[in-house]
């Protein structure tokens, strides 16, 4: 069952934007001009999204987070307090840059953890989980755990967000992945369920 998108009386949302249905916008949240959220999103208190953005169904975003142009989060990503995406490289307040804003993927489930930076210009693979304070500065794989300034990874996640072992076994689900090429895969999945 859907219903139709929840706005607090304190947010704006500026038109054209899209907002699908059961996504609920909280306090203070500003939505800028040709942004796309899908359906059953969670904008949280003092979000900033556009222009141009576009939010995937089921995404949640925290308190204190500015999406900015250039920003594209696929279905599922979950990103926490406070966590920054930058847009230029190399900022000057005195020299326009609008020409240089670099494109940011986070894909399918990926979660970025409280306070965390992410560099514009990166993709973050499916599932990955970015951990709080981390500052990503270049591409992320699929599943990877993601720590520390710059980040490095340090280890893999299931789909369920569970930290996996040496044997590559979710401790929650019980799926088994299997790690080639300094990548990691489901087994018994397609890229394509995923």
């Amino acid at each position: 069952m859907t219903s139709e998108p929840f706005i607090h009386e304190s947010a704006y949302v500026d038109e054209p934007s899209s907002i699908g249905a059961g996504t609920k916008i909280w306090h203070f949240v500003h939505v800028l001009p040709h942004t796309e959220i899908g359906e059953n999103c969670v904008l949280g208190q003092n979000v900033m999204a556009g222009p141009h953005v576009s939010i995937g169904d089921g995404c949640k975003i925290q308190n204190n987070v500015a999406l900015y142009k250039g920003v594209t989060l696929e279905r599922d990503v979950f990103c926490g307090p406070s966590c920054v995406f930058t847009n230029v490289l190399t900022p000057r307040a005195h020299i326009e840059r609008k020409s240089e804003f670099a494109r940011t993927l986070v894909k399918q489930g990926a979660t970025i953890g409280a306070n965390a930076t992410i560099v514009c210009g990166n993709t973050l693979g499916a599932y990955c989980m970015i951990a709080a304070g981390a500052v990503v500065t270049k591409d992320v794989p699929d599943f990877a755990l993601m720590a520390g300034v710059p980040a490095t990874r340090i280890g893999w996640v299931s789909h369920a967000g569970e930290r996996l072992g040496p044997d590559l076994v979710c401790p929650r689900s019980g799926q088994v992945y299997d790690e080639q090429d300094g990548q990691l895969r489901p087994k018994g999945m397609s890229d394509a369920v995923y």
